[in-house]
């Protein structure tokens, strides 16, 4: 398998996009049809997710690059959960879609072998997520699987507000979070691919644009991976310092702002305001990713 970066850059040169859809499923917000369905029995809730994620993917999969399914939804639904977890990956991947999971593990190393173990081999992810705070060894075991064809993003500096309290802190001469920057950069450096940017990424919230231009400075090999846009606020110009000078190393994640989109957007078929919010999403960000490569 070729390396994760190469694979999600081959993506986003495909399809003129770098948009990802967050597969946060509320069973309280589905549509009146499977919220229905979903009241009956947990495993009648964990089915009417499973097909709730199904047509999200089919709407979203022209205009996006990949799927971010975070692992607490699924988990909050108990076994049944697990189960939609993993169809869940299978299914987006059959439609050509890239799969990050959000998994966000860090954990001493014997225990990220394990996490590493379930989620980019059982469940099969393409990326996952990573907490970095108990460092280089609760890392180590998930960069084995970059020679694989997989992929991570480390957290750097979230979209949180109060991510600030931590990852602002000083440490010595720099912040926190730049110290985190240059260890994922150190970390990244092995697993480079043809396209110049590494297998091993970053979480840097569009809601510190500020932040994103000096840590996009610091890791110039580094993918960005995007919260923020959306739900919480950020915009396509929030996330123009992300991308490098050619237009590339970002991806975006909007996950309420486009699976819940019929929320707002009342049109006949709930599935086509999902579309809808993500492919305007798409060509928001395109303008701004050709403007910086101009």
């Amino acid at each position: 398998m070729s390396n994760f970066a190469d694979r999600l850059a081959e993506a986003i040169d495909r399809k003129a996009s770098c948009v990802v859809v967050g597969l946060d499923p509320r069973v309280d917000a589905l549509p009146p049809d499977l919220l229905a369905r979903a009241r009956q029995s947990k495993d009648d809730a964990a089915d009417a997710v499973l097909e709730f994620n199904r047509q999200v993917i089919a709407a979203v999969a022209p205009h996006a690059v990949a799927v971010k399914p975070q692992a607490a939804f699924y988990e909050a639904l108990g076994q049944p959960g697990f189960r939609v977890f993993g169809e869940t990956i299978r299914h987006a991947q059959q439609e050509g879609l890239l799969v990050i999971s959000d998994v966000k593990r860090g954990d001493v190393g014997s225990t990220a072998e394990a996490y590493a173990r379930a989620h980019l081999e059982e469940f099969d992810a393409d990326a996952v997520t990573l907490n970095p705070y108990l460092g280089g060894d609760s890392i180590a075991p998930f960069l084995d699987y970059a020679d694989r064809g997989k992929g991570v993003f480390v957290l750097v500096k979230t979209s949180n507000p109060s991510s600030v309290e931590v990852q602002d802190l000083e440490a010595g001469d720099k912040k926190l979070y730049q110290r985190v920057a240059e260890l994922v950069e150190q970390w990244g450096e092995p697993h480079r691919g043809r396209s110049g940017f590494s297998a091993v990424g970053a979480v840097v919230g569009a809601t510190f644009p500020e932040a994103a231009a000096e840590l996009r400075e610091r890791m110039p090999h580094t993918i960005f991976l995007v919260p923020g846009y959306g739900a919480q606020g950020g915009g396509a110009e929030d996330c123009r310092a992300c991308f490098d000078k050619r237009g590339y190393g970002t991806v975006v994640n909007s996950s309420r702002g486009i699976i819940f989109a019929y929320a707002k957007d009342k049109t006949p078929r709930w599935q086509d305001a999902v579309a809808e919010a993500a492919r305007r999403m798409k060509d928001d960000l395109e303008r701004v990713r050709r403007g910086k490569a101009t």
